[in-house]
């Protein structure tokens, strides 16, 4: 019986990723010649800029049968500067296969890609590449998996497993138990380890020698469990893309029941085509079976991580750009510019695409330079628009370091909402979380719906430099409507109020904080050179563990601001004649280094952002009035629910 799996491709950049996609897909007959990424002809790479770069920018579709396995191959890109095109994808995998290459070992981007996968709970096969390199030692590789990634990296690819059946063991209590009373370990017991990331089999070889690759097929196919899926439709979507002709793409797995051509979807548009690809190339299919991917042209309102049917959405991406760009038209409208990422946008959410009309400017938020290369071309073959970019800005977060309840009113006449809520510092990278508190005897059900739903309708600002707010709980404890003059934008404007009222008072504590992107480096430079460059990174204001010694020189490996190191590439290439090699990875937000230098910078005035208000309206004598945030407490109609002493317990 044949059993379908779909697996992700992913890897640090030149590890062989795509080397590896091509060599499974000739190993099993699927390609009748062996593509390489640095002639340009990789199967999997087909899209220009990719031929010309060599390397994977957007993530392919390719199939294969391979005995009683029919896998579908979902390719990622490499490099960090697209991680969230990956990350899209691993939402919808039963395993991945993760490349490492035998001369770089685990880098910076392989463990944020082992973080991701461990995220996505996705079971993952490890390929050690390029195996036939001169001084590469297979159990050094194993050595380093064990000790960086997890203790249950094991090789796999041993002649018999039942040597490995000890080491095998000794992840999971229970299966020690049993081998040691059989002294065997079932095929099933090992399948069910992998799926729940216990164990995480390990092969070697040389991809583009095709070493290795016919035992990793093997592997896939004996150890992997097909899944079990509900009758009720639900899919999942995890790519937007456009074709030659520029119809929209929708790319999704069904994870239940069956979609068949003439299905109603999302906002009642119906499903007029089904296509299978396998690269470029496509079959139309009159239906998809759970477990199955396709793309759908013609919808509309799709997006990364939505879920359709009884599927749920995504989790919210954890790779976010860190840096933001102002585009130069060079002539061209603004409009067509605007048209024109919009659409790129559409492909890749994580743009956030700003049309500032006060300004008359169009801002894009990146990872980094590459990145925004790679745009400025898609932007040149794609729509013909010959355009650049400023210097990239950094995109600083803002949080609170202690609890407070914002308090919001709304009151013009003939309108009334006032809510309560409490803010709450939470643990770093963990986001907004919204919740409610509230008897439905104070603020009915429907009215506390829309509290936290408003919370959710647009991206809330802090008031130190206005930037996005995050690492926060913010919960709904307390609030009235008038059963007269209530209405729902009421409480729209209310739950804002509230919540910048609170920031607002915490500010005046020095309660809030501004965070900034930091990078975790490794840099590689000449032993004579390791004194420059640590007195460089702490003049960054960054931290390193203890140099390290190499067989060319000398490692040092931490972590530094962004804005910081911005350009020290350059400044590596030029002190060490080119030899040195500097690896950044961004490695989440962290308090600013130079809070106070950059909130004098950006001259924010958090009372004179109109759109974003801290004061509260009332109503008197027939008339509505505004009330600054720091006169509401005495003015609101509810009582404050926690009192200061309460409020300082919570951490």
């Amino acid at each position: 019986m044949t059993k379908h799996i779909v697996a992700g491709i992913i890897a640090h950049v030149d590890a062989g990723k795509t080397t590896l996609s091509e060599a499974l897909l000739y190993r099993s007959g699927e390609l009748r010649q062996l593509g390489r990424v640095d002639n340009g002809d990789a199967f999997l790479d087909p899209d220009d800029l990719e031929k010309q770069r060599g390397i994977t920018i957007f993530s392919h579709q390719a199939s294969l049968q391979y005995q009683a396995l029919d896998l579908t191959l979902l390719d990622t890109p490499g490099h960090v500067d697209f991680a969230s095109q990956t990350e899209q994808v691993l939402s919808v995998l039963d395993y991945a296969v993760l490349v490492v290459s035998a001369l770089d070992g685990v880098q910076g981007y392989t463990r944020t890609l082992w973080r991701l996968l461990e995220r996505y709970h996705v079971p993952t096969f490890i390929f050690v590449n390029k195996m036939d390199a001169p001084g590469t030692e297979r159990q050094q590789v194993l050595d380093q998996l064990q000790s960086q990634l997890a203790e249950g990296c094991l090789a796999f690819d041993t002649e018999q497993i039942a040597d490995a059946y000890e080491e095998i063991a000794l992840n999971d209590d229970t299966v020690l138990a049993d081998f040691l009373a059989t002294g065997t370990i079932t095929d099933d017991t090992v399948r069910q380890m992998i799926q729940r990331r216990k164990i995480f089999p390990c092969y070697f070889g040389a991809a583009l020698k095709l070493d290795g690759v016919a035992t990793l097929l093997n592997g896939l196919e004996r150890w992997t469990v097909a899944t079990t899926y509900q009758s009720d439709f639900g899919a999942q979507v995890f790519k937007i893309s456009y074709d030659e002709k520029g119809e929209r793409l929708t790319w999704l797995r069904v994870t239940g029941g069956i979609l068949r051509t003439k299905d109603v979807l999302l906002d009642d548009q119906k499903v007029n085509q089904l296509r299978i690809y396998n690269g470029t190339k496509f079959t139309i299919s009159s239906e998809i079976s759970a477990g199955e991917v396709c793309a759908i042209p013609g919808l509309t309102g799709t997006h990364p991580g939505q879920g359709l049917g009884k599927a749920v959405a995504a989790a919210t991406p954890l790779i976010q750009p860190v840096l933001n760009y102002t585009l130069d038209p060079d002539g061209n409208e603004l409009h067509t510019c605007l048209t024109a990422l919009r659409q790129l946008e559409d492909e890749d959410p994580q743009l956030h695409v700003v049309w500032s009309k006060e300004l008359q400017e169009i801002r894009v938020q990146l990872m980094g330079t590459v990145q925004l290369e790679i745009l400025q071309q898609l932007l040149a073959t794609r729509f013909n628009l010959d355009v650049t970019f400023g210097v990239g800005s950094i995109l600083y977060k803002e949080t609170i370091t202690q609890a407070v309840e914002g308090v919001g009113h709304f009151e013009p006449l003939r309108h009334y909402a006032e809510v309560h809520l409490l803010l709450q510092p939470a643990p770093r990278g963990s986001g907004l979380t919204f919740a409610a508190d509230c008897p439905i005897d104070v603020l009915g059900r429907n009215w506390q719906h829309q509290v936290l739903a408003n919370l959710q309708a647009k991206e809330q600002l802090g008031v130190l430099v206005g930037a996005p707010i995050t690492d926060m709980r913010i919960t709904l404890v307390g609030g009235k409507a008038s059963n007269v003059h209530t209405v729902g934008g009421d409480f729209r404007e209310a739950t804002w109020r509230a919540l910048r009222q609170g920031l607002m008072t915490l500010k005046a504590q020095a309660g809030c904080q501004l965070l900034e992107p930091w990078y975790q480096f490794r840099l590689e430079v000449g032993q004579e050179q390791i004194g420059r460059a640590m007195t460089d990174i702490q003049q960054m204001s960054g931290h390193f563990d203890a140099p390290v010694t190499t067989a060319t020189g000398a490692r040092l490996t931490g972590t530094a601001p962004v804005s910081e190191m911005q350009g020290y590439a350059q400044t590596v290439y030029a002190y060490t004649h080119g030899q040195g090699q500097l690896e950044c990875i961004i490695d989440g937000y962290r308090p600013c280094h130079d809070e106070a230098k950059v909130v004098a910078a950006a001259q924010y005035d958090p009372v004179a952002d109109v759109a974003n208000a801290p004061g509260s309206v009332f109503c008197a004598h027939g008339a509505g009035y505004p009330v600054p945030w720091d006169q509401v407490p005495q003015t609101a109609h509810v009582p404050y629910v926690y009192s200061a002493t309460d409020l300082a317990k919570f951490k």
